[in-house]
């Protein structure tokens, strides 16, 4: 077939969270705009990522809850799950996500484009479809391809026992064990996954404690809550090698000498950035060691015109960061001036508690030579949480001690990542911990525990014991 000439002001390249949130804004701002996609509307996030696991959570927690259900003054039988029936229904949620998505690219007039795309030049994207090659003349361009699962040299992912976060999610009979190499995020959320629905899980983790990015607090009790659930943790440990593939699983050799066993293992040890076979370096855009695009502010690369955005820049790896990016590329390139801000980004963990964090934490704090004040309360001491069956975790505010302004928050919670979001806009407009304490905080809720580690900051907590002196 001949290949096919398009027009549009605008291309963006992957269709994401970043990538259809950029030309969705380009659109609205009255630009012609072609998005093209090799794979699936909402990219990783809705399909792989975000999405996916937080409905085979929700199944988890829903069967946890039954399993709980004489707690409660319930009788009930004993549960049983059945994972393939969890993933029919997560497989459900995407595809209703991705048809909201298809509609509002119709409705704002934005062109899809199914194939995969590459820069000719600064002004021209060829994109290979299945019904040939198509050539658009464009005056700007967004980068948005994302990332994909990080692969170790150390494990043969050709091997059924090896996986990483994309297979996990496509399992449909339950493991009896498992093996996660990795104990942030995404090992940390399929280890309350796999343990709720039966599966014996190890955690292979090489730093000193889970969870080796957010507070210490944070990480020693959430060590303690996973230990009491039954999963194994083994930290400052690492794989050496895979001594053995068979039908039944892996045996792998620990740094320790140890031999360890499972059915399945799971590698969450990171991203691998998206940005091969673009022909970025052939214009000239400039890359780091990673492979990620660089950027400024504004989102721009070295070579005009062209934009990067999400997972690719190599920054904050979060979809929500890779929206206001696109937003701020998007409006950069019709001309309006923005700039991105990362002074005030949530960060979510979807494990049971949920952990959610904004800002500072007490040791960046003190690294970067702030006087602080810390306010904390427990949720033992919440009538709210008490009733719901989830009187465990914390919140933990940060504040300025000369200015009384809060710097950041961590939570450990049911509903943390709702709960976070008055901390992320206090710290937005400067609003100090005297101003939530003295917020009116409805009884009985679980944000009252934030009004009361505002109070805890200023030692007049009313259900606290006083800190003692």
């Amino acid at each position: 077939m001949a290949a096919e000439s398009l027009k549009a002001k605008l291309v963006v390249i992957g269709a994401g969270p970043g990538g259809y949130v950029a030309a969705i804004r380009a659109a609205q701002l009255g630009s012609g705009v072609v998005l093209v996609e090799k794979q699936l509307l909402g990219g990783t996030c809705l399909n792989w990522g975000c999405i996916p696991t937080k409905a085979l959570l929700a199944c988890a927690e829903a069967l946890e809850t039954i399993k709980e259900a004489g707690d409660y003054g319930i009788k009930v039988g004993d549960p049983v799950p059945d994972l393939k029936a969890m993933v029919e229904r997560k497989d459900k949620i995407s595809e209703q996500l991705r048809n909201g998505i298809a509609q509002l690219l119709k409705a704002n007039k934005v062109e899809l484009v199914k194939g995969t795309a590459r820069l000719a030049s600064p002004n021209q994207v060829t994109v290979e479809t299945e019904e040939g090659t198509k050539t658009i003349e464009t005056e700007r361009v967004i980068v948005a391809t994302g990332s994909e699962p990080a692969r170790l040299p150390t494990f043969d992912f050709d091997q059924p026992a090896i996986l990483t976060s994309t297979e996990g999610l496509e399992l449909t009979e339950i493991p009896k064990t498992m093996i996660i190499v990795g104990s942030g995020v995404v090992g940390s959320e399929f280890a309350t996954i796999f343990n709720a629905l039966g599966t014996k899980v190890t955690m292979v983790e090489m730093m000193p404690r889970i969870l080796p990015t957010e507070d210490e607090r944070i990480s020693q009790q959430m060590k303690r809550i996973l230990n009491k659930k039954g999963i194994e943790i083994l930290t400052e440990t690492t794989i050496e090698e895979i001594v053995e593939y068979s039908p039944a699983g892996v045996k792998a050799k620990l740094s320790s000498g140890d031999i360890l066993e499972g059915e399945k293992l799971l590698v969450s040890i990171g991203r691998s950035l998206n940005s091969a076979n673009l022909g970025l370096e052939e214009i000239g855009v400039k890359l780091g060691q990673r492979g990620e695009i660089l950027v400024n502010e504004r989102m721009e690369t070295n070579v005009p015109g062209i934009y990067a955005i999400g997972d690719v820049v190599g920054g904050i790896l979060l979809a929500h960061v890779a929206s206001f990016e696109g937003i701020c590329a998007a409006e950069n390139a019709m001309g309006v001036d923005a700039v991105m801000n990362y002074n005030v980004v949530p960060a979510c963990i979807f494990t049971e508690p949920e952990i959610a964090s904004v800002g500072l934490t007490p040791a960046k704090a003190e690294e970067q030579g702030l006087e602080i004040k810390v306010g904390r309360f427990m949720f033992g001491g919440l009538g709210k949480a008490l009733a719901m069956g989830k009187g465990q975790g914390f919140v933990q505010l940060v504040v300025d001690k000369s200015t009384d302004k809060i710097l950041g928050c961590q939570i450990m919670s049911a509903h943390a990542s709702d709960l976070i979001h008055e901390l992320a806009l206090a710290i937005q407009v400067g609003v100090t911990a005297e101003d939530i304490g003295k917020t009116v905080h409805a009884h009985p809720s679980l944000a009252e525990a934030i009004m009361e580690a505002a109070e805890a900051a200023h030692d007049r907590a009313i259900h606290a014991a006083p800190a003692r002196k």
